[in-house]
């Protein structure tokens, strides 16, 4: 079962390498990663998407907080959340079919971000079925190249009712 894991971490060189070490040294699978600063200075946030059963992702969280740079660490399994990912994709597209790739564009809110004569570079930000869609769709024309950031998440905020 996937898991998606928050940690948050001293800013120092050699975290990144700890953390991915504890994964790889364990035979244990990083499906997606994600650091970036947060506003706290010397502290980022991990977003890391994982698969396992529960036992494995417990031993994997009880060995992330084992580390001396880790502060904290959260599983999104069943909490609720807001998972976003950004992709961007160069696709074929020459006068005959760009039209049809620029509906496409239109459908999923897609920026496009760069043109030629030949092809079209879109951005698209959404949950991974959404961009697996979009994927999907413009397979058809000819995906020249294809970048995805990983799994950003936030636990979403209490609503009133």
């Amino acid at each position: 079962m996937r898991h998606v894991l928050s940690v948050l971490v001293d800013n120092e060189p050699g975290v990144l390498s700890r953390v991915v070490g504890l994964f790889s040294g364990r035979g244990f699978n990083i499906e997606s990663l994600n650091v970036a600063p947060t506003l706290e200075p010397g502290v980022s946030h991990m977003t890391i998407a994982t698969s396992g059963d529960d036992q494995i992702i417990e031993q994997i969280i009880k060995q992330l907080r084992k580390l001396v740079t880790v502060i904290k660490v959260v599983d999104y399994q069943d909490l609720a959340v807001v998972e976003r990912e950004m992709m961007l994709v160069k696709v074929q597209a020459d006068d005959s079919r760009r039209g049809e790739v620029l509906r496409i564009a239109d459908i999923f809110r897609c920026k496009v971000v760069d043109v030629s004569l030949v092809d079209l570079t879109l951005e698209a930000t959404g949950n991974d079925d959404k961009l697996s869609a979009i994927i999907g769709l413009l397979g058809k024309f000819g995906i020249k190249e294809l970048a995805r950031t990983g799994i950003v998440a936030m636990r979403r905020s209490m609503q009133r009712e």
